[in-house]
């Protein structure tokens, strides 16, 4: 399998991780949405990070959806999503939350980077989102959660947010958020799997 798209996006790089720690082979291809334009839009024309080219040719995007795949061809030990409820619901909803949270993180980045003029009252409110969704993950994840799907997100997403939106999403507010990345960081998969 070919995983297609950089590592500075929290969604490849929860799908690499992820495919790591699950034991499924796949190679990486480190495309650019933008400066490979046109190389991506060879391997999937809508261009979209991630893309994940399976053996058969079959080109699946979407991070939540390429996981859902691999789950099916993990070892049924090394599967990160919870089978049965409540654990499989709850994972769900940090799952969420914490996509939610990168998705504002990432609106923050193409504002500030992409928008010659910022739009200050759309600014102050994905900010507002993003801090939202941090509080929530904040709260609600276990800091001795083990690294399944959930906690891959959400040290996913905490990285990229310290990475790029720092200043707009202040660590100082989340102590907990830190610490379990910290955590993550430091295992085998993240650190074989660097956002920059």
């Amino acid at each position: 399998m070919r995983l297609i798209g950089m590592l500075d996006s929290p969604y490849v790089r929860r799908v690499a991780i992820s495919l790591k720690r699950m034991g499924i082979p796949f190679t990486h291809e480190s495309v650019s949405v933008f400066r490979h334009y046109d190389r991506f839009r060879g391997i999937n024309p809508i261009v979209k990070a991630p893309t994940l080219v399976t053996d058969d040719g079959t080109v699946l995007m979407d991070s939540t959806l390429i996981l859902d795949y691999a789950e099916t061809l993990a070892e049924p030990a090394r599967r990160l999503m919870p089978a049965a409820n409540p654990e499989r619901l709850q994972a769900l909803r940090l799952i969420g939350v914490a996509l939610a949270a990168v998705d504002k993180c990432v609106a923050i980045v193409y504002e500030k980077e992409r928008r010659e003029v910022v739009d200050a009252a759309w600014m102050t409110r994905i900010v507002q989102q993003a801090n939202t969704g941090f509080e929530l993950l904040e709260r609600e994840l276990d800091p001795a959660r083990p690294l399944d799907a959930a906690g891959i997100m959400a040290a996913c997403a905490w990285r990229f947010s310290q990475y790029y939106d720092a200043a707009e999403v202040p660590a100082a507010r989340f102590p907990r958020l830190v610490e379990y990345s910290r955590r993550a960081e430091s295992t085998p998969e993240f650190a074989s799997t660097p956002l920059d």
